[in-house]
């Protein structure tokens, strides 16, 4: 069965010994999940523990929460527990939920001693999110979609379609839940879903989201090799003080991440450096009419001098650390 032998190849990937923890909703392709791991762990030695975050945000998650305990262990899982998180909305109930499920996936992994995080992402769930990479205008690292393998996470069933997970669930008598969240037009992916992708299959025909999923993976391999190229060039200049004849050399694909890394290493908040920012800065390389200089998010400042690009990091602030 396609489902075993993708995780099974997950699976073979750690040591005899080793412990995993499952992240399990109840739905159908992380009840899936937890059927395939339960058969093939106990084969490889490995140790499996489970959790079901609660984010108590609909009536009865709590129940629905330990009915996918009770599943789990019906699977032979027994080391299970449910985590109720507090959402934080700060931006979006998706992406806010999103954010507090992964600190608490974190936080017991590192408590249960786990090696690695198992999800039920599948080839469904990859599709929607190179459609709404498209949608927004991103690059190539967001068109490529969700990793296989990110850290500490694993996502064995990114080739594997939602319709092979509930059939996995039916044969194996288990009740898959459907979160109501995921039949809410409010939410972006619920439209691409249920709107968006069953449109372009019709119009387009069969087989879009399998397409979609392996454009994410060729995408993927062609962001890869170009981080690794603009790692290699920045690790051997000086970030600080750049020059500009060579950076206008490379190809833009290459300088603009070279750019962002160095934002970054000169003091700007992780994820806080948009594509305006990447395009401001280079335009003191490829661009020059004597523009004044560029300020960045963390108070980072970029300027073109003598043929050269300076980044200057923000000055401490004395009084507050004498405070």
């Amino acid at each position: 069965m396609e489902i075993r032998s993708a995780v099974r190849s997950a699976l073979e990937k750690l040591s005899a010994g080793d412990r995993i923890l499952i992240a399990c909703s109840g739905g159908a392709d992380s009840l899936a999940l937890s059927w395939a791991v339960a058969v093939e762990a106990p084969r490889l030695a490995l140790q499996v523990s489970a959790v079901t975050i609660d984010h108590q945000l609909q009536d009865g998650s709590e129940k629905q929460s330990e009915r996918v305990l009770e599943q789990l262990a019906e699977l032979g899982i027994d080391d299970g527990e449910v985590v109720k998180v507090k959402v934080d909305m700060r931006d979006g109930l998706e992406a806010s939920a999103r954010r507090a499920r992964y600190e608490a996936l974190n936080e017991v992994a590192e408590r249960r001693g786990a090696s690695k995080i198992f999800l039920g992402h599948t080839q469904d769930d990859q599709a929607e999110t190179v459609l709404l990479g498209l949608a927004r205008g991103s690059g190539t690292r967001s068109l490529s979609g969700m990793a296989s393998e990110s850290g500490r996470y694993l996502r064995p069933l990114l080739g594997i379609t939602r319709q092979q997970t509930m059939a996995v669930c039916e044969e194996a008598g288990l009740t898959p839940w459907s979160d109501p969240h995921n039949h809410d037009l409010q939410f972006l992916r619920v439209r691409v879903r249920n709107r968006a992708l069953p449109v372009l299959e019709e119009t387009i025909g069969p087989g879009v989201s399998a397409a979609l999923a392996r454009s994410a993976a060729l995408l993927r391999d062609d962001a890869d090799a170009l981080d690794e190229w603009a790692g290699r060039e920045f690790r051997s200049m000086d970030w600080s003080s750049m020059d500009v004849e060579y950076l206008s050399a490379l190809p833009r694909a290459v300088r603009t991440r070279i750019l962002r890394m160095a934002a970054y290493a000169a003091g700007s908040p992780a994820g806080s450096i948009l594509t305006e920012h990447v395009g401001a800065i280079e335009a003191l390389v490829t661009s020059w009419h004597g523009q004044g200089e560029v300020s960045l998010p963390g108070g980072v400042k970029v300027h073109r001098l003598s043929g050269r690009l300076s980044l200057l990091a923000p000055k401490p602030n004395l009084t507050q650390d004498l405070n």
